[in-house]
């Protein structure tokens, strides 16, 4: 063949070659998904009792219709969290319950949505597995779970069968970019923190166990593929760690974004957002695209407030359909201006319509009285002196727990009480404060000093354990430099505000000057620091090994939060009923009620002045002027900057 003839030959299989390329079937899919819903389906805030631009599935349903309607493929995906979290869940737990049959009215809503599968979250479990079977038997749409397992009880876990299908592979037909029907394989595998075994002990013990996330997405995953699966979408209830991996981590979404053969993780339980610059130095996190180590991935806050939305580029290739390519977005129902709150989506009609007789209910549920208020009572400062809404919930337990210890063994223990403000704006936002008018309280103001359903628990500690537990609490506060005249931040926002326990019934300071002695993890990282001092009980020093009963919850005494000495072990007595029911009862009993903290516990003085800065609502100005507290300026996302100084 002469050079002229090879030349064209060449250039005529090049060409060839990339028209073929530019021709190759492809497929563009978009995915979405909603999570940590906690039972919020309609645009409403049963404990302020009026309208919300913030929350609902009910606004999400209309964002979502956009979403589909913007392209040819879709697939639409929760994952978890969903049955607890608003009293509307707890109308339908505790009030009216579910037999078999029933529809829960989550469902009644979801159902409207064509969603392709569900995942298990934490909360999921918080009303016992009866309760969760009958809820997602009336789910027009399939489950999965990969990780937790029933306890059949002979020792051998190799034949042990899960609580739901472990994944699930959906054939799905869609358009190519030519318009010709494909057909796909998806495989859905989910995953819940296997921490429920200790956060719900009182439901699962015995009954079921949970595995560890990663360990299970490589049990599975290989499994999925050799049945078929062209791609892999991933749906942890779990959010994202920098940690080192050890194992059974409640946050390994990350972790998930390097095992071969996941192609899109639709991740939850942390209430964050992603893609978003709160991620944008997070090892592996281009929040540009919206990849984690290359995946695609997505985790769209909470309560409704937005939407996830993963969109893949497949190609079909000799083994099948692959993602070639792929980025995520989220998209909010509101944004905030001027601290206002401006909707960016009306609320679907149908969704409001299908809960319209359990979303009256549950408001005529919530305004039933109870008692009456001396005085208000707010959580705007929460963090900073002895508080009104958690006095009153230890109130409630040290008289509960009182009732429940006479005629016992342990009878003649003196009793304390361990509470932490649920409700101080952090993450949740600038609105997410208590904040009662002195005058008749009802159903719906105990939902709002008690956010979750736990039951109460009482440990037996003694004086050195219960230093311990404050030590931990402690974290709640950056390191304080005494001689700096500048603004310093007060407090450590890595530290969650539900773990600020402040315990009643003893009296102590926090010299926040010294570094905190545990880290998250329960860790002792400061061996030498001790932050919690001149601690007292009837006026005397407390000694290490005076015996106390603790009042306190089924999270903290089963280890939620990693205190030290808290792992269960602890436990005495697992009260049959939830912490916010005792309240309820308190306040029943003694019908009128003064809130006023008892000032048991208080920062250190320093010894000069000492500026602190820390953000509330705006709604704590007035109050804080009594508090010595200065407002100073606003913060993004409807907060207020305050002042407080230290002597």
């Amino acid at each position: 063949m002469n050079k002229f003839k090879k030349s064209i030959l060449m250039s005529s299989i090049a060409s060839m070659a990339i028209f073929n390329h530019a021709n190759a079937e492809t497929i563009n899919l978009r995915i979405m998904e909603t999570t940590d819903l906690h039972t919020h389906m309609i645009d409403y805030d049963y404990y302020k009792d009026k309208q919300s631009n913030k929350v609902g599935l009910a606004k999400v349903a209309t964002l979502l219709k956009t979403a589909r309607a913007e392209v040819k493929n879709s697939m639409f995906f929760d994952n978890g969290d969903l049955l607890q979290g608003n009293p509307l869940g707890d109308y339908v737990a505790k009030k009216t319950g579910l037999k078999a049959g029933d529809t829960h009215p989550v469902y009644k809503a979801m159902n409207l949505l064509n969603y392709d599968a569900g995942n298990i979250g934490n909360h999921e479990f918080n009303y016992g597995l009866e309760f969760l079977k009958n809820s997602t038997d009336s789910a027009n749409f399939p489950y999965t779970n990969s990780n937790v397992y029933v306890e059949d009880g002979d020792g051998d876990k190799s034949n042990d069968k899960n609580l739901y299908p472990p994944f699930l592979i959906l054939d799905r037909q869609f358009k190519d970019t030519d318009g010709n029907n494909q057909m796909v394989k998806v495989g859905v595998i989910g995953f819940v923190p296997p921490q429920i075994m200790a956060w719900d002990k009182a439901n699962l013990e015995g009954k079921v166990y949970a595995a560890d996330i990663v360990d299970s997405a490589n049990k599975y995953i290989p499994i999925m593929k050799s049945l078929g699966a062209d791609i892999i979408i991933a749906i942890p209830h779990s959010g994202i760690s920098t940690a080192t991996r050890v194992s059974m981590e409640a946050n390994s979404s990350a972790y998930l974004s390097k095992i071969p053969g996941i192609d899109a993780i639709l991740f939850g339980h942390s209430h964050s957002f992603f893609p978003s610059d709160r991620f944008k130095s997070f090892p592996g996190a281009n929040v540009e695209k919206g990849t984690l180590n290359g995946v695609p991935a997505t985790m769209p806050g909470f309560w409704g407030s937005h939407l996830g939305i993963v969109d893949l580029k497949l190609k079909k290739t000799a083994d099948g359909w692959q993602r070639a390519g792929g980025t995520s977005q989220i998209r909010s129902i509101y944004k905030t201006e001027n601290r206002k709150t401006i909707s960016l989506a009306d609320a679907d009609p149908q969704i409001v319509a299908s809960v319209k007789a359990e979303h009256e209910a549950t408001i005529a549920y919530m305004n039933e009285k109870l008692g009456t208020l001396s005085a208000p009572i707010n959580s705007y400062f929460a963090l900073m002196y002895d508080d009104p809404s958690v006095q009153i919930v230890n109130n409630a337990q040290i008289w509960y727990v009182k009732n429940a210890l006479q005629g016992t063994e342990y009878d003649d223990l003196p009793v304390l009480s361990a509470a932490a403000p649920f409700k101080s704006g952090g993450r949740i936002g600038s609105d997410y404060y208590t904040s009662l008018k002195a005058g008749d309280i009802a159903y719906k103001n105990i939902a709002d000093l008690y956010v979750y359903p736990n039951t109460l628990h009482i440990v037996k500690m003694n004086g050195a354990e219960i230093r311990e537990w404050l030590e931990m609490s402690a974290g709640q506060f950056n390191q304080i430099d005494p001689s700096k005249s500048a603004d310093q931040e007060l407090i450590n926002k890595n530290f969650k505000s539900y773990n600020f326990d402040m315990i009643d019934g003893i009296s102590y300071e926090i010299d926040i000057t010294k570094p905190a002695r545990y880290n998250g993890k329960g860790e002792v990282i400061a061996a030498e620091s001790h932050r919690i001092i001149n601690i007292m009980y009837n006026g005397k020093p407390l000694a290490d090994d005076k015996m106390f009963a603790v009042a306190t919850n089924n999270y903290r005494a089963s280890g939620g939060g990693k205190f030290p000495g808290l792992n269960g072990s602890k436990t005495i007595i697992q009260a049959p009923d939830q912490n916010r029911v005792a309240l309820a009862n308190y306040i029943f009993e003694q019908k009128n009620i003064d809130p006023s903290a008892d000032n048991n516990w208080k920062f250190a003085p320093i010894g000069k002045d000492v500026n602190v800065i820390f953000i509330s609502s705006p709604d704590g100005i007035e109050f804080g002027k009594a508090l010595g507290i200065q407002a100073i300026g606003d913060e993004t996302e409807g907060f207020t900057s305050y002042r407080l100084s230290l002597k």
